[in-house]
């Protein structure tokens, strides 16, 4: 079989996280602005590809201020780095309905190898405008530190403002292309 070639669809798909706020409690948030492309080869998994770009200044924790402050050369310098991107470099069959995928994740400018835990893709389905579609959610966790977003602040009673580890979620729906 030959490979498929697919797209994000972006108004069905999101790329989300979570973060410690205060040692205490997790703050969620997302991005609004996703695009990306999958090339599928599904019968030799090894040889797929896919990539991936967010839109740092689309983010969302459904609070202004820190959203603001997120763009802001503090964290993200979204007028400097304006884009977050993923590109494979390794596709993995982990079980019948799992990959792992590896690959370089380039925030803030910073390049670092994440692996992503992949459920899916899913069956094709078409919708009921005759598109082909396919679904895929995917997981990893890394330090935000790692990229170069260190800003934080002390705590009073000890600790600080924003945790490390970033829990990143993703929930895809891809398009094939016709």
């Amino acid at each position: 079989m030959t490979a498929t070639k697919w797209q994000i669809d972006a108004a069905h798909s999101s790329a989300n996280f979570s973060i410690k706020h205060m040692m205490i409690a997790k703050v969620h948030g997302g991005f609004e602005k996703l695009s990306g492309t999958l090339t599928l080869d599904s019968s030799d998994i090894s040889k797929s590809v896919v990539e991936a770009t967010i839109e740092a200044a689309s983010i969302n924790t459904r609070e202004a201020q820190r959203d603001a402050h997120l763009r802001s050369a503090d964290f993200f310098d979204v007028e400097k780095f304006p884009t977050i991107t993923f590109k494979s470099k390794k596709v993995e069959r982990e079980g019948d309905e799992e990959l792992k995928v590896t690959g370089d994740l380039t925030i803030h400018g910073v390049t670092k190898e994440v692996v992503l835990e992949v459920e899916g893709p899913s069956a094709e389905h078409t919708d009921p405008y005759g598109n082909v579609k396919i679904g895929l959610s995917a997981k990893t966790k890394i330090k935000r530190k790692d990229f170069g977003l260190s800003w934080n602040a002390a705590l009073e009673a000890g600790g600080v403002l924003v945790g490390d580890d970033v829990a990143i979620t993703l929930d895809v729906q891809f398009a094939k292309v016709k």
